[in-house]
């Protein structure tokens, strides 16, 4: 990543649970710099929200952040899409450089036979 841009969209219209965990991974960059990645939504895959359904921390440094993005209680959101923003300040090359991916798992359902943690210690 070297500017600003938008991902391609991902249909998520089908999604049983509405739920996935964002995992953003930064496996190179340069020093004095920061990426900034939010998630938008949009009902019709063209007229995108104003303000980003979820904003991931921002990155400054390789690794990766985590971050849970619930889509079940909108369910005009039929369509998601990433933004990432790269920022360089100090001195060296005038231009970011960020090696990273975004991957984003669907949260399966819960089963209601399945206790939870909390519901098989209370029985001990």
């Amino acid at each position: 990543m070297e500017a600003n841009a938008d991902g391609d969209s991902v249909d998520v219209s089908s999604s049983a649970t509405r739920t996935f965990l964002c995992l953003l991974m930064v496996t190179e960059q340069m020093e004095q710099e920061s990426l900034d990645v939010s998630i938008y939504g949009s009902a019709d895959g063209t007229t995108w929200t104003a303000k980003p359904l979820l904003k991931l921390p921002q990155q400054f440094y390789c690794g990766h952040a985590k971050m849970v993005l619930d889509l079940s209680l909108r369910p005009e959101i039929k369509f998601i899409r990433a933004r990432w923003e790269l920022n360089r300040w100090g001195r060296g090359a005038p231009r970011p450089m960020f090696v990273a991916g975004l991957v984003l798992t669907e949260v399966p359902p819960m089963s209601r036979e399945t206790p939870g943690k909390s519901a098989a210690m209370a029985k001990r």
